[in-house]
Order: structure tokens, then C-alpha cells, then sequence
């Protein structure tokens, strides 16, 4: 599939016909660039209005083409991350079933969404207060979504880390603590390559420690973690004995409603993130063709009002879409150039060649209406 394509409207002459230029044009590209694709782009007859009118809606209409393009590309990309993140394999666009790049090449406009005798204003200023709406709503969507995904990742990290700092919870089993009137029971961290010394030397730490009662729970890449049992009222003096050796002691406190709690929070924001994850894609599915179809539409009134503008009243003009492969970009812009040789070509040079330049604010001047179509 074409992620690029040029949309453009060629004047219709006196004494010619669309159909006709239409031919010459399909003839021009099958012979001089044949691997480019090329459509008609049907635009029916809208309402003109005043040339005031046209001209300050001329004005907003880039700057309302790069807000709607922007929306779409981001759902776009949100689609692409959340398919990667869910391993699904990636689905084909579409708008209403059709897939966007057969939307955009066999265009219809929808007459009941958008009525033709509407004026051009209240069709663009629709569409973008549509398309506003779904740019809302995904920053909603996607902000809920990433702050469960946000306080999973916490937890996950909490039991992924080091000793020094991840959850012991799951390490831990009760009949490792003792926790008594007269005893209690630490959990030391000890460096991985510290181990000997620790155990030759723990018992010494302080003055009531319980002989032999240090035990290896689980080690990492870095530490090793040990219990140590001694008389509840020398605690303090062991942390601090053991914090000038480098030996992190590590508080915890043994309690299996926590423990069950913290299982069923990990359970649940486990089954909140699937949910809203499938939740957001599918909605990105369906907001995605409603704003590739408001755009096309957008794109169609862009064509008429800019061709009106170039080529006067009342509408006569060609409107294509093009998919012309990198090399063969110049060859069409050749051919389409020829077809306007009768429209005073010289006149919509660049401003730099002393023209007028292209309505809406276009990089590139061309005899002939012409924007990009970017998919990607």
C-alpha cells in the first residue's frame, strides 16, 4: 500500500471536457510513468458562496489540514504501539470496512453527512470541531490507560529490582520469621561477594544474637539475602552495627493480609490494563476511520475551493489522486504541467520567480491545484 499521494485538479478548458483531459492525462502517464497509480478524485458540486467567502476559508483551510492530519497520525501510532505491546499482528485501516487506501483512491462523498448545499465553512468548521472531539477523547482514553499501565510497571519494578530494594513478600515464608515477645527476626542484604564474611561474623555483631539462626532466603546478580534472629531489644543496635559493615537491613513486617491484598492489586491492575488495552485499540480502530473519512471529505473541499479560486467560475476542472514512486515524482510533474499549458502557467511560479505562488500556502507552485497526502 502507497503511504504518500498527491490529490490535484487540472483546469478544464473551453471547448474540452473533464473526460478529456481525463484521457490525455491517463494516456500522458500509462506511456511517460507507468508505475504511477492515478485515480479520479469525484468532487460533486458544492456551494461557492462569495469570493470573500472562499478566500478566508482559503486562509484556515492549511492550518486546519495539518490539525486533522496530526489527529490522524497519532491514532495511527497509538494503534501500531498498542498492537506491538499486545503482539497482535497488525490489521488493515479502514473507513466503514474499505481499507483507507482504496477509501481515498475510489472517494464518494457522503451526501448525508455532509450535505452539498452546506456552506464550505460549516462543512470545515464541522469536521474540525469533529475531529477535536476525537482528539479529546483519545487523550482521556490514553491517559487512563497509562496510569494503570504506570502503576503496574511500579510493581513490577518493586519485584524486579535488586535485593536492596524490590518486594521481599514473595521471598519470604512464615515459618522463616519469628516475631515474639523476646525475639525477633531481620532480613539482612549482603553483598553477593560478602557472603563468607557475613556468616563468620553476624553473630558478633551485637551481644544477643541468636547462634546458627541466619539463613540464605534467595540471592541475585548482587546480594544475598539472609535472616538473622536475635532478642527484640537489640535490634537497633544490630541495624546500626550492621549498617557500618555495608549490610542493609531491611524492614519487614510478615502479615498475609498484606500480603493476599497486594496479590489481588497485581491481579487486578494486570486485568484493567488488558482491558482497557483492547478497549483503546478497538476505539482507535473506529476513531481512525471516522477521522481518515472527515478528512478525504476535508481534502475534497480543499480541492474545490482552491480550484474555484485558481481557475474561476463556474467549477470546471479535472480533480486526481496520484501515487507516483519517488523517481518518477519530476516525469508527473511534467506531464501534469503540460496539461495546464493553455492556463498561463508562467503566472504560478514560485514567489521567488516573481509569481503569485499557491493558494493555502503551499511549499511547492505549480500551475495546477496540488497537496500532499501523507498516510504515515
Amino acid at each position: 500500500m502507497a503511504t504518500r499521494y498527491w490529490v490535484a485538479a487540472l483546469p478544464v478548458g473551453q471547448g474540452s471536457s473533464a473526460s478529456s483531459v481525463w484521457s490525455r492525462l491517463q494516456e500522458s502517464i500509462s506511456k511517460q510513468a507507468f508505475d504511477t497509480s492515478l485515480y479520479r478524485f469525484n468532487i460533486p458540486n458544492l456551494r461557492v458562496g462569495t469570493l470573500d467567502s472562499l478566500l478566508a476559508l482559503s486562509d484556515d483551510l492549511l492550518k486546519s489540514n495539518s490539525f486533522i492530519e496530526g489527529v490522524s497520525h497519532k491514532i495511527r501510532r497509538q494503534i501500531e504501539d498498542l498492537e506491538r505491546i499486545s503482539g497482535v499482528v497488525s490489521s488493515s485501516l479502514t473507513v466503514d470496512g474499505v481499507p483507507v487506501d482504496s477509501y481515498l483512491t475510489r472517494f464518494v462523498w457522503d451526501e448525508a453527512k455532509y450535505p452539498t448545499m452546506s456552506p464550505l465553512k460549516e462543512i470545515v468548521d464541522g469536521i474540525h470541531v469533529q475531529i477535536a472531539r476525537i482528539e479529546d477523547d483519545l487523550k482521556v482514553r490514553v491517559a487512563e490507560y497509562n496510569n494503570v499501565r504506570s502503576q503496574l510497571n511500579v510493581i513490577n519494578r518493586k519485584q524486579a529490582g535488586s535485593l536492596a530494594v524490590r518486594d521481599l513478600s514473595n521471598m519470604v515464608k512464615p515459618q522463616d520469621i519469628i516475631s515474639t515477645e523476646h525475639l525477633t527476626t531481620l532480613l539482612a542484604v549482603v553483598s553477593k561477594y560478602s557472603q563468607k564474611d557475613w556468616l563468620s561474623s553476624y553473630e558478633t555483631l551485637s551481644t544477643y544474637v541468636v547462634p546458627r539462626s541466619s539463613k540464605k532466603l534467595h540471592e541475585d546478580n548482587e546480594y544475598a539475602l539472609y535472616t538473622v534472629t536475635l532478642f527484640s531489644r537489640d535490634a537497633d543496635n544490630f541495624r546500626t552495627k550492621a549498617r557500618e559493615r555495608n549490610i542493609q537491613i531491611r524492614d519487614f513486617e510478615y502479615d498475609p493480609e498484606t500480603q493476599e491484598s497486594r496479590k489481588q492489586e497485581l491481579e487486578k491492575l494486570s486485568q484493567d490494563q488488558e482491558t482497557l488495552r483492547s478497549s483503546l485499540l478497538q476505539w482507535c480502530y473506529t476513531s481512525y476511520g471516522e477521522v481518515f473519512g472527515s478528512w478525504m471529505h476535508f481534502c475534497a473541499v480543499r480541492v474545490f475551493s482552491e480550484s474555484i479560486l485558481r481557475y474561476g467560475l463556474p467549477p470546471s476542472f479535472l480533480s486526481v489522486v496520484l501515487s507516483p514512486p519517488l523517481k518518477s515524482e519530476k516525469k508527473v510533474r511534467s506531464i501534469l504541467e503540460g496539461l495546464c499549458s493553455n492556463s498561463n502557467s508562467t503566472y504560478w511560479k514560485t514567489e521567488d520567480e516573481g509569481g503569485m505562488g499557491s493558494f493555502a500556502g503551499d511549499a511547492d507552485s505549480h500551475p495546477y491545484v496540488s497537496f500532499t497526502i501523507n498516510l504515515i
